[in-house]
């Protein structure tokens, strides 16, 4: 598979999926401490061609791709555009696709407390949590909301205690786990409402 991200049977893999509209600071250390935190071999960022969930379509991939890959500079961490050449956007379908193309290999889904609390507006989302370990992140005192979201009470049997964080990856799913991270205090939208991040049209 020329041009896919390589992985051998065994390896433990983190993905970041987002449209990283621009991509920041905040990523890149998320993503830093998700390698520290869950025991994770690499990191794969899953630059998406487009959010269902939002109305408005981010900036054209190439530009978004160059973005992430200034801001992401780590041996580790993989800037891929895995959806754009799978045909995929919603993360179930990702993750099939993946699990199919990557036998062995043990994907850890990552994502941010925000993302937990309307994490059961995602498509085939108690699909997603039964078939792969799930990874959250939040900065201390910002996680209410996901710790007690529909997502989280669901699933509450399968939450892995942060102290045993770095086994995730060698969880068989059902297994989430809530790690509290310092956070860079950026977001993309706020770099868009500056002006810092052109968008088309914009």
């Amino acid at each position: 598979m020329q041009g896919w991200p390589v992985a051998r049977a065994g390896m433990v893999i983190g993905l970041l999926g987002g449209s990283f509209d621009p991509a920041h600071a905040g990523h890149a250390h998320i993503t830093r401490e998700a390698l520290k935190r869950f025991g994770l071999d690499r990191v794969w960022w899953l630059v998406s061609p487009g959010n269902p969930l939002k109305p408005r379509g981010p900036a054209p991939l190439a530009e978004r791709m160059a973005q992430a890959r200034a801001v992401m500079r780590h041996p580790r961490v993989v800037i891929s555009d895995l959806e754009a050449r799978m045909g995929t956007r919603l993360t179930a379908d990702t993750l099939q696709g993946l699990q199919a193309r990557y036998p062995g290999v043990r994907f850890v889904w990552l994502m941010g407390a925000d993302n937990l609390a309307q994490f059961h507006r995602w498509d085939r989302w108690q699909w997603i949590m039964t078939h792969v370990p799930v990874g959250v992140l939040a900065r201390p005192g910002a996680g209410v909301r996901g710790r007690t979201s529909r997502a989280a009470q669901s699933f509450a049997g399968a939450r892995v205690p942060g102290a045993l964080a770095e086994t995730l990856g060698r969880q068989a799913a059902p297994a989430w786990c809530f790690v509290d991270v310092p956070m860079v205090d950026l977001s993309s939208t706020e770099i868009r409402a500056r002006g810092d991040w052109r968008r088309p049209g914009g």
